[in-house]
């Protein structure tokens, strides 16, 4: 079944379009509320269902926490708010708090003019596909509040912090604690800013914190997970053993050594996976997406770790372990899912079992590292026309083909489209450099052509 509004990671957009305008959001809130109530969740007589919303540091946050809040009122649904958390910390303080369901405001890696909204079950973990079509299906009924007695109310979760700092932190081995490490963590400006130096701090690092003064509007702007140029520059500067960036929402992670050489999702996952290989804490193998490197793949393959491809998307990821019974998986952006610590992709978590790498085997995260080199990867971002199918192309099979061929089994091609912006991404990667960017350029054109003659046609009267 189609999706009209939900992506692969929840309802994302720019602000005052549609579908992130407060008229929309304050009627997805009370769809949301609507099948939440209709739901079996064993409340007990007379008391209403509950739901978790939290945010990132955006300034449009405000405005969309106070319209989810009055739809989720009008359906009857009580609201508490934790004001600024990072994703994965709705998704624990859901299930800690046995709510019916948690709300995040964010949108993610994106600058600060998007936002967006994603949903959590009472599990934790994202909502079902069949439960998002239901939501879907009732932004076609018109709002109708409940009668005065039976609305919603809400109020401010005070301890949500303080209550995930300790979770984020049961999670690294007791024995073990980050004494003599000088840590840089950017947190992007974003959700994590009053969290992620403190669960490094109180497990005993020596923690410089940047990217840690959000105005509503600097969001992800040149630091974070996605602008690491910042924190490069910040772990040379302080001298630091390692430095940590995560995203406005924190649920991805880079991290780099003490040269300030980045290690992206996929060595990360792969450090990992080596170390619980090693001690004998693997369950299974490891989950990767179609992007992850095929490096990583031949790593895994040489320790005698079993390794599956997903969809790109942390929900695919997820369902794959769970189908496989495995523990670990992840993309190259940093969306590590460690299932025996946490129910989604957390940052923090995820930096946390790779310093548990590090202190256990008393190595640096270069020498750990050094296993696996990644191939040279090229992605090409290519604006399309929204519903442009780049499977059904004959020039685009021709080109892409023809690069296989070339590469010749010691690389890959790969063509998908972005689940949440109208873009195909080109992704060529293999041994040779030059080949890659080579066929990477050529296939991009290819596209941008096939694109363009789709728009003249639809032009056309």
């Amino acid at each position: 079944m189609n999706r009209k509004y939900f992506g692969t990671d929840g309802i994302r957009g720019r602000v005052g379009e549609m579908p992130i305008t407060p008229e929309f959001v304050m009627h997805l809130g009370y769809s949301a509320g609507k099948v939440l109530a209709s739901s079996d969740w064993h409340l007990s007589k007379g008391e209403r269902p509950a739901v978790l919303i939290g945010k990132d540091t955006r300034i449009s946050g405000y405005m969309l926490e106070s319209a989810l809040q009055a739809g989720l009122s009008a359906a009857g649904v009580d609201v508490l708010l934790s004001g600024p958390t990072p994703t994965p910390a709705v998704a624990y303080l859901t299930r800690a708090l046995r709510l019916q369901a948690g709300i995040v405001i964010s949108a993610s890696h994106n600058p600060f003019e998007d936002n967006g909204i994603k949903f959590f079950s009472a599990a934790g973990t994202k909502l079902p596909d069949a439960v998002e079509h239901e939501i879907e299906a009732g932004l076609n009924a018109p709002i109708k509040s409940m009668p005065s007695a039976q609305l919603g109310k809400a109020r401010r979760v005070s301890d949500a912090r303080g209550r995930y700092i300790e979770f984020c932190k049961s999670t690294f081995p007791n024995h073990l604690d980050l004494r003599g490490l000088r840590i840089v963590v950017d947190c992007a400006h974003g959700a994590a800013y009053q969290i992620a130096g403190h669960v490094l701090h109180e497990l005993g690092a020596d923690v410089v914190t940047i990217g840690a003064q959000p105005d509503g509007l600097n969001i992800n702007h040149e630091c974070g997970a996605t602008h690491s140029a910042a924190l490069e520059t910040a772990v040379r500067q302080h001298n630091a053993d390692i430095g940590i960036a995560l995203d406005g929402d924190g649920d991805r992670v880079v991290m780099a050594d003490n040269n300030g050489v980045l290690y992206d999702g996929d060595r990360l996952i792969y450090i990992i996976a080596a170390h619980r290989k090693r001690n004998d804490l693997l369950k299974g193998g490891v989950v990767g997406t179609l992007m992850t490197n095929l490096a990583v793949e031949n790593g895994l393959k040489r320790l005698d770790v079993p390794f599956a491809r997903a969809s790109v998307g942390d929900r695919y990821v997820l369902e794959l372990l769970q189908k496989n019974s495995w523990q670990l998986g992840g993309e190259g952006s940093g969306h590590i899912i460690c299932t025996d610590k946490h129910t989604t992709g957390d940052g923090i978590i995820s930096a946390l079992q790779v310093l548990y790498a590090l202190r256990d085997s008393a190595r640096t995260l270069a020498e750990l590292a050094r296993d696996v080199t990644l191939y040279p990867q090229q992605l090409i971002n290519v604006k399309v026309p929204k519903g442009f199918d780049s499977r059904i192309s004959s020039a685009i099979k021709t080109i892409q083909a023809e690069a296989e061929r070339d590469l010749n089994g010691s690389g890959r091609v790969l063509l998908r489209a972005s689940g949440t912006e109208p873009l195909v991404r080109v992704m060529v990667e293999g041994e040779s450099t030059q080949k890659v960017k080579h066929w990477a350029e050529k296939i991009a054109d290819v596209v941008r052509n096939a694109a363009a003659s789709l728009n003249i046609a639809e032009e056309r009267p």
